[in-house]
């Protein structure tokens, strides 16, 4: 018999071997699905979410297979009671999906993950993280998970600490500090195991005989940042590490961005330790605002770059003054006794920009699918991207214009930005 075109035995040997448990074949062929969906769409992918919602993860994955027109795909969500997106975004994300729907990269993954040990959790099991819900047909279809079932129960009482990578001696202080005290406090320290500030706060947490769990913007498999392998093996023995990405799929700077938004949803509160003026923190800020959770800023030196962020969250956006464990405590509902008084349908008030970018988010992901020295093709870069062949066709065509990239005989490469601080050339 068959699943998805491909051999049902062996489809149930590996979703039972990353789901942990005896499941029938209709939890089967729903994990496979919400398996091959995290590598199918993009993170963050609101039509993936929609459908997925509307259908159920196997129905979906079952229209893609079957290529469904977007009409049909029109027709059926509408009748599924999931009217909320036009037929052209049904067209531009079957665009997106095809390229990627390769059963042989969906096995590969599932193989890679049992090999780990890495767990692959659904919204429908004990462990998935209740935050996540707040980020409505936004949030991730399936989660990969390596570490402990006790990490992950710790979400219900955790606080995330973020901030810049460039962290200053200040910055790195408060953050051990903020963590271990929090720690002492019985909170779960979140955060995305980055240079800096949150290696700090993972470090000091362990340090501290506390949980910690770590947010990657690639597959489970990739523990970057590389210097940080130590790091993340030691989250992954006592801790977690948590992707929404399948094994194999490398970090970009699109999913950085996405990744906050995990961050952000999974903890009760989002503390910004150290951030300068447009550093990536302040996009994890942003998302804890849309979703209505605490949010904390550390005051630092007037003079001091590196908290520039911080003050600009302070001053604009609202955000909590905070310069304890105790303080930072105090801003999660139940640690005193508060109901929660912001809710993610709140509109009210300042609302907190996204980490601003130089290119749309579209671009973004398309120059991190491209390389420096490998030319590619329009159609690879579709299937790197999460892109449709004709918007990278589009892209492609702008970027050139800007001087972003360059057409060569087999594809096309990324240029190396110019350094800034290069002396200008000599006249002669």
């Amino acid at each position: 018999m068959t699943m998805f075109g491909l051999k049902e035995a062996e489809v149930a040997t590996l979703v039972r071997a990353v789901a942990g448990d005896e499941l029938d074949r209709e939890a089967i062929r729903d994990r496979f699905a919400r398996a091959t969906w995290t590598g199918i769409a993009e993170p963050g992918d609101r039509t993936a979410g929609l459908v997925v919602d509307a259908f159920g993860a196997a129905a979906a994955l079952d229209a893609v297979v079957e290529r469904w027109s977007a009409e049909r795909w029109l027709v059926a969500a509408k009748q599924a009671g999931a009217d909320e997106i036009p037929g052209a975004e049904f067209q531009q994300a079957i665009d997106r999906w095809q390229p990627r729907l390769k059963s042989a990269s969906a096995l590969l993954a599932l193989r890679h993950a049992a090999r780990l040990g890495a767990r692959l959790l659904t919204p429908d099991v004990e462990g998935w993280p209740t935050g996540l819900a707040d980020l409505g047909f936004h949030a991730p279809i399936a989660l990969w998970v390596r570490g402990t079932d006790a990490a992950l129960a710790s979400l219900s009482t955790s606080i995330s600490l973020v901030g810049a990578r460039a962290a200053t001696g200040y910055g790195e202080h408060v953050a051990m500090e903020a963590s271990a005290g929090l720690v002492d406090r019985g909170f779960a320290i979140v955060s995305g195991a980055a240079y800096g500030i949150d290696g700090m706060a993972h470090r000091a947490a362990l340090a501290s005989h506390g949980m910690t769990v770590a947010f990657l913007a690639g597959g489970v498999d990739r523990l970057y940042p590389s210097g940080h392998d130590t790091l993340l093996a030691r989250i992954i023995e006592s801790g977690a590490v948590i992707s929404e990405l399948p094994c194999g799929q490398p970090p970009t700077r699109w999913r950085f961005l996405q990744r906050n938004r995990l961050i952000a949803a999974a903890s009760q509160a989002t503390i910004v330790l150290e951030a300068g003026w447009r550093s990536g923190s302040l996009n994890t800020a942003g998302h804890a605002a849309q979703v209505g959770r605490p949010l904390g800023a550390v005051p630092g030196p007037v003079t001091s770059a590196a908290s520039a962020g911080c003050h600009r969250l302070i001053r604009d956006y609202g955000a909590t003054l905070v310069t304890t464990a105790e303080e930072m405590a105090e801003l999660v509902p139940y640690a005193t006794g508060l109901l929660l008084s912001q809710s993610s349908d709140d509109s009210s008030g300042p609302q907190i920009e996204l980490v601003e970018i130089a290119s749309t988010p579209d671009e973004t992901r398309l120059l991190d699918a491209l390389s420096l020295s490998a030319p590619r093709t329009p159609i690879d870069l579709a299937a790197r991207a999460g892109l449709s062949v004709t918007s990278v066709t589009s892209l492609l065509a702008t970027l050139e214009l800007d001087g972003r990239v360059i057409e060569r005989e087999h594809g096309w490469l990324a240029k190396k930005p110019e350094d800034p601080n290069k002396p200008p050339p000599k006249l002669n």
